[in-house]
């Protein structure tokens, strides 16, 4: 059973792992717009798209989400590669594999 304390504790945690690699983000809008986006693709939301996120974030509109996505306020790859080898040293293992499932959802229609 998961405690209010443990919840209470995610968001700590969510920060500091954020912080490892916030410095990649030139701007602090764009730290903070980044901050949301991870928050949003970490939600219980049945559908990640730019509204579902942006609605997530308290943005009325998904123009900040699609924003960032195409800001060139920060190195993609240098982002890419911090998280993961901080995700190997959280979770890996020699002999390891991670395996992402995006099922999503049936499309309606040919």
């Amino acid at each position: 059973m998961v405690t209010v304390a443990q919840v209470e504790g995610w968001d700590d945690a969510f920060r500091e792992f954020f912080l490892e690699f916030s410095h990649h983000f030139g701007r602090v809008e764009t730290r903070w717009q980044a901050c949301k986006y991870l928050r949003g693709l970490m939600a219980s939301l049945e559908r990640r798209n730019g509204w579902t996120l942006a609605e997530q974030a308290g943005d009325e509109t998904p123009d900040s989400m699609q924003a960032l996505l195409c800001s060139p306020c920060f190195d993609r790859d240098a982002v890419r590669d911090q998280v993961r080898a901080a995700l190997v040293a959280a979770i890996g293992d020699q002999g390891g594999v991670l395996v992402a499932d995006e099922t999503g959802f049936i499309k309606k229609g040919v």
